[in-house]
């Protein structure tokens, strides 16, 4: 699909140096104490979904936090409750894992509430972990409330803070105490989103496809809340996994639903929170359930990663229930609904048993590749000559227009601007693209094709336009 534009967790160190990984620090408590509502307050900005009702965050979910000039990598988790089952059972299992891989644990109580059974059990488990705890006594929004912070000595691991994670207050002391637990030798995962860190990926998809089973089948372990329930994630997942002898960052992402305008709280924060991974993303595999017919807001999910210039693998899940005539239709369906996007690596696996997870990395690396390429502009020169010579553009008002010269402008993905005398009509840029990947490939990646026209102007040339100008609009830009 071309574009013919109108206009023109974590490491630190310095170059040259050994990065050293950061301290991490896991924010833990039962549903609705205010976990996410403090993880975005010592991040100064709205990260994690906030919502006046509980249950609102589902998995473990990074975020770089820095204070007092201390980097250190912050983990909100769903609440976490004992003796449940179900999806809270695995929400609950999300934060105790992360309990279990931080270096400090920032327990977060309800001071208004005092102290709860669910929260003494958290507290018998947080003390098998070994790790120094941070108690923070939320909710004391002025003095009236701060002799209720001290009943939480009760609870026997240390000292509480009283803090408002709504207003800001005492959360200085809170992190000053959780900066000097810090050990020495940080515990933190090795992770680098630099140039030359791990390729990241997106899972994308409408909800209820299976993305966050596919993560845990590629982890081989329960890294994300899956439930049958639509909507389960809610934040943009990141895991390090390790596949085909490469490290690989996985992005396991809220579906993307139609209607974003109608979208409410949790579910409208959710669906920003996917955009923002499918930009930090290189590559993204959008799932489709073949069980179903395809939707729009398959097709829809699929329009976005290549506005966004994304790379593309379509994986079809769940190919293990078709049965033929269900399998006859869906290629019909395929053919008709997706064939704007026949250059994307396609995959048919299933995320329940496993069926052909070795043909996706593969796919990604084809989709890479295209997403990088690029052509000398030597040879792009040479080969418009020749494809112009063969098929000329179309006249266009009675005069035919030419392309002076082409040359790739960039790369990641491929964008090229070719040099005309006049405008170029759109069966023919298709006809260029078309070509362009006959010849040299791009598979798996969006191709972004612009103009700049050449004419002459009272015996003159005039000003190349920043783009592509219409005869019936008028030019953009400067004027």
């Amino acid at each position: 699909m071309s574009d013919f534009d109108v206009s023109d967790v974590g490491y630190e160190g310095e170059e040259g140096t050994e990065a050293t990984p950061l301290p991490v620090v896991a924010v833990v408590g039962r549903p609705n104490v205010g976990k996410s509502s403090l993880v975005n307050r010592i991040l100064g900005r709205r990260e994690a979904v906030v919502e006046d009702v509980p249950g609102v965050t589902r998995d473990r979910v990074a975020y770089d936090a820095e204070w007092q000039n201390t980097r250190f990598t912050l983990v909100d988790t769903g609440g976490w409750e004992t003796s449940v089952s179900g999806l809270a059972a695995m929400v609950a299992r999300q934060a105790e894992y992360a309990a279990q891989t931080a270096d400090v644990i920032l327990f977060v109580v309800d001071a208004t509430v005092g102290i709860t059974d669910a929260d003494a059990a958290v507290t018998r488990v947080l003390r098998n972990t070994k790790r120094p705890v941070v108690l923070a006594a939320n909710k004391v929004d002025g003095e009236m409330q701060e002799a209720d912070a001290l009943a939480l000595w009760n609870l026997g691991v240390g000292q509480p803070y009283p803090i408002s994670a709504l207003h800001g207050r005492g959360t200085g002391d809170l992190l000053d105490a959780v900066v000097d637990a810090f050990p020495e030798q940080p515990r933190g995962e090795a992770e680098d989103d630099a140039e030359g860190g791990p390729r990241r990926i997106a899972l994308l998809g409408r909800p209820n496809v299976g993305k966050s089973s596919l993560l845990n089948r590629l982890a081989d372990e329960d890294r994300v809340v899956v439930d049958s329930v639509a909507g389960t994630t809610r934040d943009a997942v990141d895991e390090l996994i390790e596949l085909g002898g490469q490290t690989w960052k996985f992005i396991d992402t809220a579906g993307i639903r139609r209607r974003f305008r109608a979208l409410q709280g949790a579910d409208y924060y959710a669906t920003m929170r996917t955009g923002s991974a499918l930009e930090r993303a290189e590559i993204a595999v959008v799932l489709m359930d073949v069980s179903a017919p395809l939707a729009e807001q398959d097709i829809r999910v699929v329009e976005q990663v290549v506005e966004a210039g994304r790379g593309l693998v379509l994986a079809f899940n769940k190919w293990d229930v078709l049965d033929e005539e269900r399998r006859t239709y869906l290629e019909k369906e395929i053919d008709r609904q997706l064939s704007r996007v026949s250059w994307a690596p396609r995959v048919n696996i299933s995320a329940k048993t496993g069926r052909h997870m070795e043909k996706l990395v593969p796919a990604i690396e084809t989709s890479l590749r295209g997403w990088e390429q690029r052509i000398p502009t030597g040879q792009l020169n040479n080969w418009l000559k020749e494809l112009v010579a063969a098929t000329p553009p179309p006249v266009r008002g009675g005069k035919q227009p030419k392309i002076l010269f082409g040359t790739q402008a960039g790369a990641r993905p491929p964008h090229f601007i070719l040099f005309t005398t006049g405008f170029l009509e759109d069966n023919y840029r298709r006809f260029i693209e078309r070509r362009l990947r006959e010849d040299f490939g791009f598979d798996g990646s969006p191709v972004h094709i612009s103009m700049r026209i050449r004419e002459k102007k009272n015996g003159t040339v005039g000003r190349a336009s920043k783009g592509s100008v219409r005869p019936d609009r008028k030019p953009r830009g400067r004027r």
